[in-house]
């Protein structure tokens, strides 16, 4: 191509990929964080450029041509690329400095934040970090687009494309009112969440899916039509307070309850819980480093987490993968 003008641009390659990757422009134009002419321009002259249409567009959906399936994952890669140009270029090189962009899923993250960034702040002072809150689905859906290098959520998650490192274990609680039945017991069975009004997150959280696993593996069959849905674990939390029914939360959350009207309840062996790990691309170059956060976040892991031995036995369904041994 001779015309200098129409030589392709990263940024319009980023928008293929997003594009492709989200199947929605307005979507994939907020996560590239430019308006969404901006993006269909810029895919539009990328399309121009290479004389081949990438993308079918209607009112109804959006489709990724043959032509845009045989080239994405070349496109994916030269975005790869390009990034960790330009993390070498802020001095990434063979150690934890430059920029590194990690997500966290609500469950997860205001619990290890608070030890985990000071602990980076003074072990690793080159390195540029940008946190994103968000739900699982859309945290992997950024990793593999490019938009974030590492996502902190429960494991095994939709891991294609992705390598996985396992941190620590954590086991579940029932929070119940002070004054519940359940106040302080333990050797809990696990139907005993289809016995009260159970408490959920909203959709697309995983803390949700996996209260509702278990309470399937055990053919109980909480009442949850019509009950309150939050986004926060904290708001789940007033709510079992103020006697709107009981939680199934991860152990690392209840040093939250102190004081708030709250109690626990524990669960007999074999104790359910969740596997916390760390997710990152297979086609990245920085898996050294990467490793190197894994290890902060463990030495800063909450005093509830599990390390050696995941303690989930064959009949207890599958909530996060077992540590190696």
């Amino acid at each position: 191509m001779s015309d200098q003008a129409h030589q392709p641009t990263l940024s319009q390659v980023r928008a293929f990929v997003a594009v492709a990757e989200y199947r929605h422009f307005g979507t994939a134009a907020t996560r590239l964080n430019v308006s969404q002419p901006t993006l269909s321009q810029a895919l539009a002259s990328l399309e121009h450029a290479l004389g081949v249409q990438l993308i079918e567009r209607s009112t109804r959906k959006v489709l990724v041509t043959t032509a845009g399936k045989h080239l994405l994952p070349d496109a994916l890669a030269t975005v790869e690329a390009a990034d960790r140009f330009f993390s070498a270029a802020a001095g990434v090189g063979n150690s934890l400095t430059g920029r590194i962009r990690i997500g966290f899923i609500p469950t997860i993250g205001p619990y290890v934040l608070p030890e985990l960034l000071p602990a980076l702040r003074e072990n690793v002072p080159g390195l540029a970090l940008q946190v994103v809150e968000d739900q699982t689905a859309r945290l992997l859906d950024d990793l593999r687009a490019g938009a974030l290098d590492l996502a902190t959520v429960v494991v095994p998650a939709d891991s294609h494309g992705l390598i996985e490192i396992p941190l620590y274990r954590e086991n579940f609680v029932l929070v119940v009112p002070q004054a519940h039945v359940l106040s302080g017991k333990t050797e809990l069975p696990i139907d005993v969440l289809g016995e009260f009004g159970l408490l959920l997150l909203e959709e697309g959280h995983c803390l949700r899916d996996q209260t509702l696993e278990l309470c399937r593996s055990v053919e109980a069959h909480p009442d949850t039509v019509g009950s309150s849905r939050v986004n926060s674990l904290t708001t789940l939390l007033q709510c079992v307070a103020g006697g709107l029914g009981v939680a199934l939360v991860p152990e690392m959350s209840v040093g939250a309850i102190a004081g708030a009207g709250l109690a626990i309840g524990r669960f007999a062996e074999p104790v359910p819980g969740r596997t916390i790990g760390l997710a990152f691309r297979g086609s990245s170059a920085r898996r050294q480093d990467y490793e190197l956060v894994a290890e902060l976040l463990r030495a800063t892991a909450p005093a509830t987490a599990i390390f050696g031995s995941s303690r989930i036995s064959a009949d207890t369904p599958s909530v996060g993968r077992p540590l190696p041994q």
